[in-house]
């Protein structure tokens, strides 16, 4: 009985270190990830060295470059962080809306409102990670195209719901819209973005109508 149990034994122990090893490793790079977010908004992204971040965590070099061979990845996997939660935030506000577009934009837009008036917001992390990377071919440019790719065809989405005509420029100019709030949050009172995100991206709208 010992003997047929003891290969079992050590095999369930075995797998359990592997998935214990595994959730260390996600969790640390996790770790890494966040603390890159908080210092890359808040002091920009070229102004916030590697050795910053390490010290930051507290983690050596070695297991620093061990999730992120480069300061590049790192930048890589926060802007997919954000895309990720932007993507779900749109996917949360079209459930919410149960179906009707209009509450879908007017949630998108107290969304954009509601962040331009959170603690520490410095506008845009996509925009102002552009700003800091002009050439498109880097990776972290065409992360941010990428992102920006997908919100256009959300909106465009959207419109096409309610029939709208040319849904690609009017979904450009709803984006630029949002950009325009984004950086209206950050210089100036925040308290009228999403009013005023909504009622100009209505007129748009309906002019187009």
């Amino acid at each position: 009985m010992n003997e047929m149990t003891q290969p079992l034994d050590t095999s369930i122990t075995a797998a359990a270190t592997v998935v214990e090893s595994a959730a260390e490793k996600l969790s640390m790079r996790e770790r890494i990830i966040e603390a890159a977010t908080d210092l890359f908004y808040a002091h920009g992204i070229r102004a916030v060295s590697a050795e910053r971040i390490i010290a930051q965590v507290g983690i050596t070099k070695v297991t620093f470059y061990r999730h992120f061979p480069t300061k590049d990845d790192l930048i890589v996997a926060y802007l997919e962080r954000r895309a990720s939660w932007e993507r779900n935030a749109v996917e949360g506000a079209k459930e919410a809306a149960s179906g009707s577009v209009a509450d879908a934009f007017r949630i998108i837009a107290e969304g954009i409102g509601a962040e331009s008036c959170s603690p520490g917001f410095r506008g845009c992390p996509f925009i102002n990670a552009a700003a800091e990377y002009s050439d498109p071919d880097h990776p972290v440019r065409k992360t941010v195209d990428s992102h920006r790719r997908w919100f256009k065809v959300a909106i465009e989405e959207l419109l096409l719901e309610i029939g709208i005509k040319n849904a690609g420029p009017v979904a450009d100019e709803l984006v630029m819209l949002r950009d325009g709030a984004m950086v209206s949050g950050y210089l100036s009172d925040p308290q009228t973005v999403a009013r005023s995100l909504y009622n100009a991206g209505r007129a748009v709208i309906e002019y187009r109508d």
